[in-house]
C-alpha cells in the first residue's frame, strides 16, 4: 500500500511540475520577428519535426505534411512569397490534405485545418523550448509557394515558420502581453 501511495504521489508531483513548466513555456513564447543567421543544429530541427509528429489529430488520420526548407535556394524561394522571413536560416511549412482528414458526421466539418494547426502549435512550442525563435506566418502567397514547390500542390498550406536563434535585440511586440481576462474568454456552465 505504501508503494502505491508513493507512486500516486510521484505521479501527481510529476504532472504538476510538467504543467507548471508548460505554462512557463507558454508565457515565455512570443512571436520573434528578428532572427540571427546562426545555423540551427540538425538535432534541433529533428526535435521540432518530432514534436509535430507527436501531435494529436482527429481520428489519428494525420492528414498533413511538413516541409523543412533549409537550402539557400529554398529560403530564397519562400522569400518570394512573403516578406515575413525575418532573416531566418531555415523555415518549416505545414500543409493539410482535406481528402485524408476526418469529417465530423453531424455537420460535415472537415478537420484538416484543425489538425494542421494542432501540429503547427506543437512545433511552435518546441521551437521556443529549444531556445529558438519563430512566428506563425499566415501572410504568404500560397499559389506562388505551390508553383515554386510543386510537391506542395495537393495541400492547403496553413503556416510558415521561419526558424532561427533570436537576434540579440529581439523582443516581444508591445501588444504581446495584451490578453482578455479569463472571465471574458471562458464561461463556467
Amino acid at each position: 500500500m505504501l508503494e502505491y501511495i508513493k507512486d500516486v504521489w510521484m505521479c501527481i508531483f510529476v504532472e504538476e511540475e510538467f504543467f507548471m513548466s508548460f505554462l512557463d513555456l507558454a508565457k515565455k513564447r512570443y512571436s520573434c520577428r528578428k532572427l540571427s543567421a546562426q545555423p540551427v543544429e540538425e538535432e534541433k530541427l529533428q526535435k521540432i519535426l518530432e514534436a509535430g509528429n507527436l501531435a494529436p489529430t482527429a481520428h489519428n488520420n494525420q492528414p498533413l505534411h511538413i516541409w523543412l526548407l533549409e537550402s539557400a535556394e529554398a529560403m530564397e524561394k519562400v522569400s518570394q512569397t512573403t516578406s515575413f522571413i525575418f532573416g531566418a536560416p531555415v523555415a518549416f511549412v505545414v500543409g493539410s490534405k482535406a481528402d485524408d482528414a476526418w469529417v465530423r458526421p453531424f455537420d460535415k466539418k472537415n478537420f484538416a485545418d484543425v489538425d494542421a494547426s494542432i501540429v503547427a502549435t506543437h512545433m511552435m512550442l518546441a521551437i521556443e523550448d529549444l531556445g529558438l525563435g519563430t512566428t506563425w506566418v499566415a501572410h504568404f502567397d500560397a499559389p506562388k509557394l505551390k508553383e515554386l514547390f510543386p510537391e506542395m500542390e495537393d495541400y492547403e498550406l496553413v503556416a510558415i515558420f521561419p526558424v532561427g536563434y533570436p537576434a540579440e535585440d529581439a523582443k516581444p511586440s508591445a501588444r504581446h502581453a495584451e490578453r482578455v481576462g479569463i472571465e471574458m474568454l471562458a464561461d463556467w456552465l
